[in-house]
């Protein structure tokens, strides 16, 4: 069972230099159910995830470089490039990880985060750093799936939203040089 929840970043308040990054291209065969394909670095997966938003069944297959290759044909929509940076974040007595997306390609410059817990009341009992932005694990449109089947103009409205965030404590939006006012 995966159970995330996910948030717009407008502001990163350190330095990524020494964080664990992970380099990402994924491709949707299907979006209902998901089933998706997903470089990782080197290894090379086959994903199938059941209906839901907050939590939802997820199976990992892995896959060869050549089937990867042979499945990529099947998709349809965008490729969705991003690097993933995994961040610790202390939580009580356990370490929580928070996986910073910093997408590529046509969600140039889009930044989202996402948390996954062990159950949903721990989900529930999250508290999020002061750093993470608009909650938007009820929001569909902010789902990998859902972005790789989105055309041109549904692409730059999911930037036009995500540009309009209002930085933490600040009155400055996203883009440009962020820095806390």
């Amino acid at each position: 069972m995966e159970i995330e929840r996910k948030y717009l970043i407008t502001e990163i308040p350190f330095s990524l230099s020494d964080v664990k990054k992970d380099h990402i291209i994924q491709a949707y065969i299907c979006t209902d159910p998901v089933i998706r394909l997903r470089k990782k670095n080197d290894d090379y997966i086959l994903t199938v995830k059941s209906r839901g938003l907050l939590a939802r069944e997820e199976t990992e297959l892995p896959l060869t470089p050549e089937s990867f290759d042979h499945l990529m044909k099947k998709t349809e929509g965008i490729c969705i490039k991003k690097t993933r940076c995994n961040i610790p974040l202390p939580c009580g007595s356990k370490e929580l990880l928070i996986e910073l997306d910093l997408f590529a390609g046509d969600y140039e410059g889009l930044r989202m985060a996402e948390v996954e817990f062990a159950s949903v009341k721990e989900s529930e009992e999250f508290t999020p750093p002061a750093w993470f932005g608009k909650e938007v694990t009820g929001d569909p449109r902010f789902y990998n799936s859902w972005l790789s089947s989105a055309d041109k103009t549904q692409a730059e409205e999911i930037m036009q939203v995500y540009r309009s965030q209002k930085v933490p404590g600040t009155t400055q939006k996203v883009p440009g040089t962020i820095k806390k006012l």
